[in-house]
């Protein structure tokens, strides 16, 4: 007998879908909403019923070994797509609203819209299809665990690029989150282009730096 583990994602919200005559069901999550640094990403996964991934869950669950190979693996056998916010329009429009843009980004990506996003939270933007929350999805819908992998390992290969670009911040350690290594890298260098003014400990680095020179 196969032991099915009842703490991972499940499929059952998706099955729900097509019995309510949703045919492509999208699962959409998001990474980069909390951080001081980098973009906001976001993923729509529509997984192949007749081949589910194994050992999906919540991509902060993971590794970041099996997160990489979790990764290879729904790309290869699901409809991915994937949305980037750059920290201009986060800053411009808040965080909310570029996360939203992500979604749509990421849905608007896909090789074929789907009938129904099931969105991770309590709050889904204005798609071009039907959208119903799922209140941490992630750990338990299966569609919305693989978008987080998506969006997670997305994001972090940025970050760890933009490390390159951008030396002396650690931001392929800390992936732009509000460390004590970050916070101290700040204190030494100031914020970059990368950071987002509109966090409050940023802004309160550029108002800072402002003064200094005026």
């Amino acid at each position: 007998m196969v032991r099915i583990d009842s703490s991972l994602p499940n499929f059952d919200l998706e099955r729900s879908a097509f019995a309510r005559g949703f045919a492509r069901v999208a699962g959409i999550d998001e990474a980069g909403r909390g951080p001081w640094a980098g973009p906001v990403v976001a993923a729509a996964v529509i997984l192949n019923p007749e081949a589910l991934p194994q050992g999906i869950n919540d991509s902060k669950k993971l590794t970041h070994a099996r997160r990489e190979e979790l990764y290879d693996i729904i790309l290869a056998g699901a409809e991915v797509g994937i949305g980037i916010i750059d920290v201009a329009v986060i800053d411009r429009d808040n965080i909310l609203q570029a996360t939203y843009a992500a979604m749509i980004q990421a849905v608007s990506a896909l090789a074929s819209a789907p009938l129904l996003a099931l969105v991770d939270g309590n709050r889904a933007p204005k798609l071009t299809c039907p959208a119903e929350t799922v209140i941490e999805g992630d750990g338990k819908c299966l569609s919305i665990a693989a978008a987080s992998i998506i969006a997670k390992v997305t994001r972090d290969r940025m970050m760890i690029d933009l490390d390159r670009q951008c030396p002396g911040y650690g931001f392929a350690k800390h992936k732009g989150y509000g460390t004590a290594d970050h916070q101290e890298a700040l204190s030494r260098l100031g914020p970059s282009a990368h950071h987002r003014r509109s966090f409050e400990p940023i802004r309160i680095l550029f108002e800072t730096a402002t003064a200094r020179v005026a």
